[in-house]
């Protein structure tokens, strides 16, 4: 069966209401609207949620997860002098510039520093979470010399030698020959 004729199944605490054009889902961590196109049938029974097509069955999938569990983002700061420090209504950030970076959550988002340079972005909305935390990454995005600025927790960056380590190969390799 594929993924998009399968039913939602509604966790304990969570409800779904449908009307005219949007399905609102209400849960224990919040409320969410989805808005949904008026071609696209959306039913409603019991603890199952049925929906004609993949792109909305994703969106209410998510909605219904957010309200029940809700979303991280994890980010990693990685140079020497980098460190994030939470403020009442964001985050204040040293990035290597000559000034810190005040940095303003959305409504909806919060956010928890471990250690300095590990933030923990949470929400229950998916899309405003991933987009919060691009936007923060977006600040000083890692470069691939020395690997400093902000990564997601699993990104892996690749790595390019510099110019010294360039250098010893084109050398080794230009030993001529007579």
């Amino acid at each position: 069966m594929p993924i998009g004729k399968k039913p939602i199944q509604l966790k304990e605490g969570v409800t779904v209401e449908k009307k005219d054009s949007m399905v609102t889902v209400k849960g224990p961590l919040g409320e969410l609207t989805v808005p949904i196109p008026a071609q696209v049938k959306v039913q409603i029974e019991g603890s199952e949620v049925t929906v004609g097509r993949g792109t909305e069955y994703a969106l209410i999938r998510n909605a219904t997860l957010g309200v029940s569990e809700g979303f991280t983002k994890e980010l990693e700061l990685v140079g020497v002098g980098y460190r994030a420090e939470k403020t009442a209504d964001g985050l204040k950030l040293n990035l290597g510039y000559s000034h810190p970076i005040e940095f303003e959550f959305p409504e909806g988002i919060t956010a928890e520093v471990e250690g300095n340079v590990k933030l923990k972005i949470r929400g229950i909305d998916k899309q405003l979470v991933a987009q919060t935390a691009a936007q923060i990454r977006k600040l000083r995005p890692p470069e691939p010399y020395k690997g400093r600025g902000i990564k997601y927790a699993q990104e892996i960056v690749r790595r390019k030698p510099g110019k010294a380590a360039k250098a010893l190969v084109g050398a080794a390799g230009a030993g001529g020959g007579a």
